[in-house]
């Protein structure tokens, strides 16, 4: 290893240290001919919605690094994550499951099956002689926490993560490898709300990294005229049949004994809501640098041509919408997130899919593994989107898709929405997302849509009992 690449040390758990002796029967069995396998460099940051990017519609920030890949490859315009929360979506993106698999409804910590944690992203690509490698945040519950499978590049989720990944491309590799690469930001967003109740408490903002990015930043943009700032969204309005779930729990929920959704939407006026709109853009534009830095690299290490990128992040932000900021809720805000593939001579440049339904937690693990040649593990509900990429028919694909959440379930269709909560008024919505995006109409207590409304009922039954989801019982309403 040269001397200013980066020493990296193996995670590994004591169940799962037979990985080790099996990965490296992989590599020598490969190592007698070239492996013309492809590297895969995943690019995850935190806290992204699918519309935080200046290639999908934004005319209040730029992410060139971004653009320039979705302009090189295909972007996916109904992409979702599985939990709009961290740890249930990144559980997911590792194992290729729905967090309910293990019982996860929001980011406290629960155990993962040995057998779940042996057919993980790591592990099988580790067990098919993959270099793999994960830097940046983590952030996994049980024993995904210690990385099985992969070597770790770094901590750091920032700048630090960024000159790690371009070390590592630009080293000599005599295999294939996987760069598992988390960004932090724009999570750092989270912190905006929280200083502000926390002064309105008389209490002391937080201290750590992340707030005083994010405070730094703000401060930067509070001093633009509000003309300058990032307008409100059309949806900022509360919707007239909003659940009470949200209200009565999402809308409560606290840190550090801080209800800041509920300080927001009660005390926020349109300058503080720009500002928070404005901030979250400087923080994406941070962040869309950094990856600009990585995918340079990777040019100019010329491995451009054997490389599949594949982007996307673990869950969005309310960015307004609503009067609410954060995550967490069953919204399009949240629930849905960029996702980005380019594989040059591969997969078709400029393209945008807006037909297909893509589950980044349950499609990425089969995707990599096709991309691959690896088998993917029995019993997975994703698939592949390589034939969609590639531009080649699939008469198969899902017809809907479920994202989950502490209180809810979110079932899309074509067309509809559909979300049942576990109590409260206004438990169901039936939303038509072609002439309401912005979700302000609830058509479930619509004469007119009562079969519509049936058939979703319907087909989140049959996902529920499909998908083993423990929790799921209490959301099957009847007709």
């Amino acid at each position: 290893m040269k001397g200013n690449a980066m020493i990296r040390h193996r995670i590994t758990l004591v169940p799962l240290a037979v990985i080790l002796l099996v990965s490296a029967a992989a590599r020598l069995a490969v190592a007698a001919e070239p492996d013309k396998r492809p590297n895969i460099i995943f690019i995850i940051t935190d806290q992204q919605s699918a519309h935080m990017m200046s290639c999908a519609g934004d005319k209040w920030l730029k992410t060139p690094a971004l653009d320039e890949l979705a302009a090189s490859g295909i972007r996916f315009e109904r992409a979702y994550a599985t939990n709009p929360v961290c740890v249930p979506s990144r559980f997911s993106l590792q194992t290729g499951r729905m967090p309910s698999a293990i019982g996860m409804r929001s980011n406290a910590n629960r155990p993962v099956p040995d057998s779940m944690a042996r057919e993980s992203l790591g592990v099988l690509f580790s067990n098919a002689g993959y270099e793999t490698v994960y830097g940046g945040k983590v952030h996994l519950p049980g024993q995904l926490n210690g990385l099985p499978g992969y070597q770790n590049l770094t901590a750091d989720a920032r700048q630090g993560l960024a000159d790690a990944c371009i070390r590592f491309v630009k080293e000599k590799h005599d295999r294939p490898f996987l760069l598992f690469a988390s960004f932090i930001n724009p999570h750092d967003i989270c912190y905006r709300a929280i200083n502000d109740a926390l002064r309105g408490m008389g209490r002391t903002p937080c201290g750590n990294l992340d707030s005083r990015t994010c405070e730094r930043i703000a401060d930067e943009v509070r001093k633009q005229t509000l003309e300058r700032l990032t307008p409100l969204p059309a949806n900022h309005g509360v919707a007239e049949q909003e659940p009470e779930a949200i209200t009565a729990k999402y809308l409560v929920a606290g840190f550090m004994g801080v209800k800041y959704r509920k300080h927001a939407r009660d005390v926020w006026q349109e300058r503080e809501w720009r500002i928070f709109r404005d901030t979250y853009r400087r923080l994406t534009e941070m962040v869309d640098d950094e990856i600009g830095q990585v995918l340079k690299a990777l040019k100019e290490a010329g491995l451009e041509e054997n490389t599949l990128v594949v982007f996307t992040s673990d869950h969005g932000d309310m960015d307004g919408a609503h009067k609410l900021q954060h995550k967490s809720v069953l919204y399009e805000e949240a629930a849905r997130v960029p996702f980005l593939m380019r594989f040059k001579g591969k997969i078709k440049a400029g393209v945008v899919n807006d037909k297909h339904l893509i589950s980044n937690g349950l499609d990425l693990l089969p995707t990599l593994c096709d991309y691959a040649g690896i088998e993917t593990p029995q019993g997975l509900a994703g698939k592949s989107v390589r034939p969609i990429a590639e531009g080649k028919p699939d008469t198969n694909w899902r017809d809907y898709l479920v994202v989950e959440s502490a209180h809810g379930r979110m079932l899309r269709t074509d067309r509809f929405k559909y979300c049942v909560y576990d109590s409260g008024k206004n438990r169901e919505q039936l939303i038509d997302l072609v002439n309401d995006p912005g979700e302000m109409n609830n058509l479930a207590d619509k004469e007119k849509y009562r079969d519509k409304l049936n058939r979703h009922r319907r087909l989140s039954k049959e996902w529920i009992k499909a998908s083993g989801d423990a929790d799921g019982a209490q959301y099957v309403l009847q007709e």
